[in-house]
C-alpha cells in the first residue's frame, strides 16, 4: 500500500491545501494529513477544530486520514510506515526552505519528499494570508472551501 502525508498547520485549511491534499490522494493510496501542533503559537483555530474541517472537506476523496502531530514529521512517519512527505510548492523561496528540509529528513529516517507545484490559482496563499484579508472585511470566499468560510467569519468575529 503506497502511503504518504501531507503535514502542515492548516488554520484554517484553504483551497491551495486541498488542492495538494487532492493531489496526493490521486497517487497514493492512503494520505495521512497531519496536522502540526506547535505550543508557541495561538492558533485561530484549535488542533481538534481544525482536523474536523479537514475531515469534511476531504471525506469525499476516501483515502484521507487526518490526525495530529508533536514533534519530528519524521517520527509521525516511522509511527506509521509513511515513506513519503507531499508538499506543495508556491514560489522559488518555499523550494529554499523545503529543500533543506527534505534533505534533513532523508537524512534522518531515509524519508522522500515529492515537492508538488501549487496550482497557478493559488499560488499567493496562504493561511496567514486568508486571516487576515478576512479580518479586514475582504472577501475569501474562493480561498477556504465553502464550510470553512462560515466557521472563519464567526471565528473572527469573536475575536
Amino acid at each position: 500500500m503506497r502511503r504518504a502525508v501531507c503535514p502542515g498547520s492548516f488554520d484554517p485549511i484553504t483551497n491551495g491545501h486541498l488542492d495538494i491534499i487532492a493531489r496526493a490522494s490521486k497517487l497514493y493510496d492512503v494520505v495521512h494529513v497531519a496536522v502540526m501542533i506547535n505550543q508557541s503559537k495561538k492558533g485561530l483555530f484549535t488542533v481538534d477544530e481544525r482536523i474536523e474541517l479537514i475531515r469534511e472537506v476531504t471525506a469525499d476523496f476516501g483515502n484521507v486520514e487526518v490526525e495530529s502531530f508533536h514533534g519530528l514529521l519524521v517520527d509521525f512517519c516511522k509511527q506509521r510506515d509513511i515513506p513519503a512527505i507531499v508538499k506543495g510548492l508556491r514560489a522559488v523561496s518555499d523550494f529554499d526552505y523545503e529543500l533543506q528540509m527534505a534533505q534533513m529528513n532523508n537524512g534522518l529516517s531515509g524519508v522522500e519528499t515529492l515537492f508538488v507545484p501549487t496550482n497557478p490559482t493559488y499560488s499567493f496563499l496562504s493561511s496567514s494570508l486568508v486571516k487576515e484579508v478576512a479580518a479586514w472585511g475582504g472577501d475569501v470566499s474562493h480561498l477556504v472551501p465553502p464550510t470553512v468560510l462560515p466557521r472563519l467569519t464567526e471565528r473572527l468575529a469573536q475575536k
